[in-house]
C-alpha cells in the first residue's frame, strides 16, 4: 500500500477514463457525498464515471444525481468493464459488502478520513479530517475544478452528516472554513439540514418507537443497547434506508459513554453502530470485534448467534470502560 496526498490523487485521476467509485454498504451522506461529487466534477471533465453501492441508495440523497437521473440506479456499473476503480470513505474493503468486494479484490485506491483504515488498497489517500467529504474538496481543487452548486451540495452534505451538523468533537477549524465555502458556491445548507436532520417519515417514527422499547442498560448505566430486528423492520413498514439517525439514539441518554445499536441484516448477520463520549474509544472497542473507524463512532459486525455476539461485545465495552 502507497500513502498518497490530495495533490498526488488528483493527478492520478486527471490520467484516468472509464472509473468506478465504490461507496460503502448501508450508505451514509459521506460515502455519497464523495462520490457523486468526484462523478459529477470528473464528468464534467469529459470521462465516463459510475457510482456503485451494494445497498439501495436512501431516496432522502436523490439530490446528490440532479433532475436528469431520477431514477438512477448504482448497480448499471454491473454491465460497465472500468478502467479504474476506487472506494471513498471505505475503512476495509468488507465494508463494500460481499457483491463488490468478490468484483473487485483488487482496488487501485482509497480515499478515505479513518485512522482504522485497513491500507486494502493499493494507494491510499488518507488524512484524519472530519468527513471524507473534506478531502474530496482538496482533491477537486488540486483538479482545477471549481464545484458547481450540486457538487456543492454533496460535499456539504457529507461534512455535515458525519460531525451530526458540527456538534461532534471532530470538527475542527478547517471543517467549518470548508462548510462554508461550499454554502457560497450555492450549497443549500438549510434544505439538506432540514432534510437530514428534522424530516422523519412515518415508517420511521414507528420503527423509532419499536426501538426506543428495546433499550437495555448495562454497567451502571454507562452502556445502552438498542436492537432494530428485521420484525421491526416488518412491523413499522420502514427498511434499512431509515436507519442513518437511529445509531445516536442510545448516547442522548444521560450518564451514557456508549451507545450501542444492534441491526439484524436480512442475510442474519448484525451491524453493529458504537457512539461514545470521552474517554471510551469506539474504534478501539470495534476493532476487536473485527471492525474499525473513529474514536466517538465506529461499527462491525457479528454473524454469530445474537446472545453470544452481544455477550462478547458486551465484555469488551465492559473492559474498556474499566480501563477508561
Amino acid at each position: 500500500m502507497k500513502r498518497i496526498n490530495e495533490a498526488e490523487a488528483a493527478e492520478i485521476l486527471k490520467s484516468k477514463d472509464n472509473i468506478l467509485i465504490l461507496t460503502h454498504r448501508s450508505p451514509d451522506g459521506d460515502t455519497l457525498g464523495c462520490a457523486f461529487a468526484l462523478r459529477r466534477v470528473l464528468s464534467g471533465m469529459g470521462k465516463t464515471v459510475l457510482v456503485d453501492c451494494s445497498d439501495d441508495i436512501p431516496k432522502k440523497y436523490s439530490y446528490m444525481w440532479g433532475s436528469s437521473e431520477k431514477n438512477y440506479n448504482p448497480q448499471r456499473s454491473m454491465e460497465f468493464t472500468p478502467d479504474f476503480v476506487l472506494a471513498v470513505d471505505v475503512a476495509d474493503s468488507k465494508l463494500l459488502g460481499a457483491r463488490l468486494m468478490e468484483k473487485f479484490p483488487e482496488i487501485p485506491l482509497c480515499i478515505d478520513h479513518h485512522i482504522s483504515n485497513t491500507g486494502y488498497a493499493k494507494m491510499l489517500c488518507l488524512k484524519d479530517s472530519a468527513a471524507a467529504c473534506e478531502i474530496v474538496y482538496d482533491i477537486i481543487k488540486c483538479l482545477g475544478v471549481k464545484p458547481d452548486a450540486c457538487t456543492a451540495d454533496c460535499l456539504y452534505t457529507g461534512i455535515s452528516t458525519d460531525t451530526g451538523c458540527f456538534r461532534y468533537s471532530n470538527v475542527t477549524p478547517e471543517t467549518h472554513i470548508k462548510a462554508a465555502e461550499l454554502i457560497s458556491l450555492g450549497a443549500r445548507f438549510d434544505e439538506i439540514n432540514r432534510v437530514m436532520f428534522e424530516t422523519k417519515t412515518r415508517t420511521y417514527l414507528r420503527l423509532e418507537e419499536l426501538v426506543l422499547n428495546s433499550i437495555e442498560m448495562y454497567f451502571g448505566g454507562k452502556c445502552a443497547v438498542i436492537t432494530i430486528t428485521k420484525d421491526m423492520f416488518k412491523q413499522s413498514g420502514s427498511n434499512e434506508t431509515e436507519c442513518d439517525g437511529i445509531a445516536s439514539l442510545p448516547r442522548k441518554i444521560e450518564g451514557v459513554k456508549v451507545g450501542v445499536t444492534l441491526r439484524e441484516r436480512a442475510d442474519g448477520t448484525f451491524k453493529v453502530s458504537l457512539r461514545t463520549y470521552a474517554p471510551v474509544d469506539a474504534s478501539a472497542i470495534c476493532a476487536k470485534m473485527g471492525g474499525g473507524g473513529h474514536a466517538r463512532a465506529a461499527g462491525c459486525d457479528f454473524a454469530a448467534d445474537y446472545a453470544d455476539g452481544k455477550k462478547q461485545l458486551l465484555e469488551i465495552i465492559k473492559t474498556e470502560l474499566e480501563n477508561a
